[in-house]
């Protein structure tokens, strides 16, 4: 970010700091624009770019003869602050498009799997009977929290858990350990009639089951 910046607005830079730092003081002359030139080994012309940059903003003074003079400690100081605000929002800025790339990645990745999933689906629809199905999982339903082994779910319903889609992650085949989420869309396989009975136990309230339970 910073190493992208030209090499006149470094310069630039370098030689307000000089200024603040009394290398150069108020009133005093700098040496002209060949010396400068030879000091931070570039051509003329950047150095050209630098001083006016510098002029710009009132930090130095340029007479006809191409003598440089120095005019303010103040305005040295605003010129550094300046840039240092302008390269925090330049570095926010390339942080967004990082992050957006990301999220494009993943927004492909997901994409990826979920087709996967959809093409294994059709598959299974063609070799065998059991449709999958997807259920959402409501914030109040007495499996939230559970794990896919404590649902004993193939007692219940008949139906086997393929995978579990968490916001944009997708669990394929997971395993009796993986505990269920609110909000979570778990699809499963099994006969005809299969979504009706697996979500409706899903999705029984908590409150249900401690009634039942009681009674």
């Amino acid at each position: 970010m910073k190493g992208n910046a030209p090499i006149f607005r470094a310069i630039a830079l370098d030689i307000a700091q000089r200024i603040i730092n009394s290398e150069f003081e108020e009133g005093s002359k700098i040496s002209g624009r060949t010396l400068l030139a030879g000091h931070y080994n570039v051509s003329p012309e950047t150095i050209r770019k630098a001083i006016s940059l510098l002029k710009d903003e009132d930090v130095v003074e340029v007479s006809q003869g191409k003598e440089v003079t120095i005019l303010s400690v103040e305005k040295a100081y605003n010129f550094i602050e300046h840039y240092k605000s302008s390269e925090s929002v330049y570095s926010l800025r390339q942080d967004i498009e990082i992050l957006l790339k990301d999220k494009r990645q993943l927004d492909e990745k997901f994409e990826a799997v979920l087709t996967e999933i959809i093409n294994y689906s059709d598959r299974l629809r063609n070799l065998t009977p059991y449709n999958p199905v997807e259920i959402a999982i409501k914030p109040d339903a007495h499996i939230v929290g559970q794990t896919i082994g404590q649902l004993r779910l193939w007692q219940h319903t008949g139906a086997t858990v393929m995978a579990i889609r968490r916001g944009t992650e997708i669990i394929i085949s997971p395993g009796p350990s993986a505990v269920i989420a609110a909000y979570d869309r778990i699809v499963v396989v099994g006969e005809n009639g299969i979504y009706q009975r697996t979500s409706e136990y899903f999705n029984r309230t908590s409150r249900l089951v401690v009634q039942s339970r009681e009674s």
